[in-house]
């Protein structure tokens, strides 16, 4: 007979996300009269770019000819969107990148949750905590993470991010051989400086760790001194791989489109000692299991770099941290202590000691009919606190903050 693989059993039953939903449309079917008001799941919900609608039309068309018509596409993706991606997201910041250092995907969440399986089972994973949830639950999948004990994973280090300690994670106190960094951070908001990022670099390169650095929400950066990128930290190719994704960046959630970067000085021991460079690694692994990103999505993702392109996604992303920004001012005027919302879409809200953060969410549901995300569903540090997004319209966004006020003023 065929056996399960029996680590998918140890997941908990159900993703954070679907879980809020079950609970969301629970009450819908209560009070079905009602108007709920999510700032709760990261989907975004202004149109895509003019540029960006621009280049699916054009797309579209010459697939409708045989001349333009196009099957299956590299699995690494087009060079016309890998170039465009060095010369805009990489040369600027004086990171210099090979083309064949650049993997189109179909969106960050399947290449970090799919990297893992470049290392070993038995390999030892540290992540910031809380942390999205996709880093934890595909080491889980297949082995790695051990079982869980009072919401902990046995064989993950958990490094705590919170107030007490300014959500600046510390080092760990052993070597660790895989590490996920995510900056701007999801959920907090909160962003990592250089000289902190610098002390990860040079914890990985003494200890023979692999970062896997999550960069999906480096476009809502608006401190010049915030690293958009690793890369911009010296060492940094020889340790870390990084995911960008233009879901956020650009609107892309139902597009699919983005990419990782795997240098090819990234490498990897075997048990012997030698010493496996990664980059052909990947490429072999999305040969054999990924067929590529369409091409439709990948013209579509190099029109954001066009100027018009530029210009417009910007706007897109001024009007969210417009949100985020009204966001935090009430919320820290209702009396909440909340962090990030400056170089990030997310407010990280820490809710009155009577209320955890399941509690708190569906009191919040019940009594303001707005949704918002447990921060417990991230890691154990993320008990006690909320995440808001601000990805709603500026009428969402406004309707939801006088319907909290109204509610805790009752």
């Amino acid at each position: 007979m065929a056996l399960v693989n029996d680590h998918f059993l140890k997941l908990p039953n159900n993703y954070l996300f679907a879980d809020i939903a079950k609970k969301v449309n629970a009450f819908k079917a209560m009070h079905p009269k009602v108007d709920v008001i999510s700032l709760g799941i990261g989907d975004v919900t202004q149109p895509l770019a003019p540029a960006v609608i621009e280049a699916i039309h054009k797309a579209a068309d010459e697939m409708a000819t045989r001349q333009g018509f196009r099957g299956y596409g590299p699995e690494q993706g087009y060079d016309f969107l890998r170039d465009a991606i060095l010369k805009n997201d990489f040369l600027p910041r004086g990171i210099h990148l090979d083309r064949d250092e650049v993997f189109i995907n179909d969106g960050a969440k399947s290449d970090t949750g799919n990297i893992q399986e470049l290392v070993r089972w038995d390999n030892s994973i540290g992540v910031t905590d809380p942390i999205y949830p996709v880093y934890i639950d595909s080491n889980v999948m297949i082995g790695r993470a051990g079982v869980q004990e009072d919401g902990r994973w046995s064989n993950v280090l958990y490094m705590p991010c919170n107030a007490e300690n300014g959500f600046v994670p510390q080092l760990p106190d052993r070597r660790v051989d895989v590490i996920y960094l995510c900056y701007p951070n999801n959920p907090t908001g909160t962003v990592i400086s250089k000289a902190e990022l610098r002390k990860w670099v040079n914890y990985a390169l003494k200890n023979d760790t692999l970062i896997f650095y999550d960069a999906a929400y480096q476009a809502y950066i608006q401190d010049d001194e915030i690293p958009h990128s690793i890369y911009e930290i010296r060492g940094a190719r020889k340790c870390a791989i990084e995911f960008h994704s233009y879901s956020k960046t650009a609107g892309f959630t139902g597009i699919r489109c983005g990419y990782t970067i795997v240098p090819k000085e990234v490498t990897a021991a075997t048990l012997t000692g030698e010493r496996i460079p990664l980059n052909p690694l990947w490429n072999r692994r999305q040969c054999t299991k990924f067929n590529g990103t369409s091409y439709i999505s990948q013209r579509a993702a190099e029109a954001i770099y066009t100027p018009e392109g530029k210009q417009q996604v910007k706007e897109t992303i001024d009007y969210y941290m417009a949100n985020a920004k009204k966001m935090l001012t009430t919320l820290r005027g209702l009396g909440f202590e909340c962090y990030g919302g400056e170089n990030a879409p997310y407010i990280w809200a820490k809710t009155p000691e009577t209320s955890g953060s399941w509690k708190f969410f569906e009191e919040m549901l019940y009594g303001a009919h707005v949704v918002c995300t447990p921060g417990v569903g991230f890691g154990p540090s993320g008990e006690g606190y909320v995440r808001f997004t601000a990805f709603g319209s500026h009428e969402q966004t406004d309707e939801a903050l006088h319907r909290i006020e109204k509610w805790l003023k009752k």
